[in-house]
Formats: structure tokens, sequence, C-alpha cells
């Protein structure tokens, strides 16, 4: 990376702002133009969009699964725009940040529909049979992926390792705090109920995210001697970000409704 290494700590605040951001962006994807756009598309009267799920009057199993379908296709595309390496610091962590977001609920649907028996991918492989076959396999390509998902994200997070493991826990766990708590706050003002926020939001948040708890035992393994590119303070990405999260609580924790 042709990032120079520095001394001054990473900036907590902008990382904060940088993960609500990444969090919203998946989020909005998933529920927005995953599953909302596709339920549009295949003729839905009414839609009710919030943080928490899509509501629409059809359901289909490419309703269902798109949600699923779109956060892949978003985190192959933000993998293709790492691989430029000439980003500023704060910029390439958002972007790793949003592609870990929409790998790991991506991959995560599949392994917790699996074993849970519950979410979108339960309705994808309603009525398929035999069940217990259709939900072992997304058990197994769940594990499978979401394990390869945290390889991807770790090879791109490597700039910001840094010599002590304490850098790196930052780094990784904070953007996974930041998303519960986020979540946690818009499912609240959600009409759905606390039900949702329970079984739902928080599920689909630290659990698709707990990748990030495991990457820096998974990035420490061995000595690791470059200081590490440090995330400075970005004022335009605080605003932005605190912006973004007041809009996602308050009007997507709510609901947007669609009729036509």
């Amino acid at each position: 990376m042709p990032y120079e290494a520095s001394s001054p700590k990473n900036d907590w605040l902008t990382m904060v702002a940088v993960s609500a951001l990444a969090c919203i962006l998946q989020d909005v994807l998933h529920e927005g133009l995953g599953h909302g756009v596709t339920a549009w598309l295949s003729g839905a009267r009414q839609i009710t969009m919030s943080t928490v799920a899509l509501q629409s009057d059809i359901e289909t199993r490419w309703v269902s699964a798109n949600g699923t379908l779109v956060n892949l296709a978003t985190a192959v595309v933000l993998w293709l725009l790492l691989m430029r390496p000439r980003y500023r610091p704060v910029t390439h962590y958002f972007l790793v940040l949003a592609m870990a977001g929409n790998l790991f609920t991506g991959t995560g649907y599949f392994l917790f529909s699996g074993v849970a028996n519950f979410g979108d991918w339960k309705q994808v492989i309603a009525g398929l049979q035999p069940q217990w076959a259709w939900r072992v396999g997304l058990i197994v390509l769940g594990a499978a992926t979401y394990y390869a998902s945290m390889l991807l994200v770790a090879a791109k997070l490597r700039p910001f390792q840094g010599r002590e493991p304490r850098t790196l826990r930052w780094v990784c766990w904070t953007p996974y705090f930041t998303d519960g708590v986020l979540a946690g706050i818009a499912a609240l003002f959600s009409p759905l109920g606390l039900f949702y926020m329970i079984a739902s939001a928080l599920p689909s948040t630290l659990g698709a995210n707990s990748g990030l708890l495991g990457l820096p035992s998974m990035m420490c393994r061995g000595e690791h001697k470059d200081e590490g590119v440090v995330i400075p303070r970005s004022i335009s990405w605080i605003v932005a970000g605190g912006i973004a999260s007041v809009i996602f609580i308050v009007v997507l924790g709510h609901g947007i409704t669609f009729s036509r």
C-alpha cells in the first residue's frame, strides 16, 4: 500500500462514523435494493421498508433471496474497487468495512437460516424436499463462504494492522459494536415491535458481523513489524456519518411506505 506510516493513533470518532456509513449502506442495499426493488418489479402494490425488514403484499423466492444476492454482488464490486491501491486511509477503511458488511451479511444469512430455520433463506427453500438436506446445504455453504469472506477482509485490513495487537482490535471491533448499537437503536423505532429487534435486527447485525471479532486473532499469527496505516480525523466523514445515522434511525427506523 502506498501509505506513509505514522506514529499518531487512529481517530476513533472517524472510525465510528465510517463504521456507521458502511452499516447503513449494507442495510439499505439489502432491504431496499434487494427486497424492495424486487418486490416492486414483481408487482407489489404496497411496500414498507424499515431498518429491520421489508414488508410487501407479494412474496416470492426471488424477493426473499435478492437481499442476500445484492449484498454479495455489492461485495464483489467493492473488492474490485479495492484492487486499486491508491485510496486515502479513511476511504480505504470505508471500502473494506462496506465489503465486510455485505460479505458477512450475505454469507452469514445462509448459515443463519440453515441453523435457525428462520429468515430470508427459510422462505427461499420453503417447500423444497428433502427439507433437511436443503438446510444442511445452507449450513455448509454458509460456513465455507463465511470463512472465505473473513480471509478476504483480513487481506484488505492488513495495512491498518500495526505492531500492537490492540491497534487491530480497535480497527475490527469498533465497527462491530458501532453496527450493533446503530441497528439496535433504529430497531426500537420499528413499527414491527420488539420481537423483530430481538429476532432479526440484532442477530443479523451482531451475528453476521461476528467475523470482525475473530479477525484480530486470525491476523495476528506471527510477528508484524510495520507501524501500519493511521486513520486520521476527517470532519467530512464524521459529519456524513452523523447525518446518515440520524436519518437511518429516525426516518428509516419508523419505516417508509411506497404505494401505487
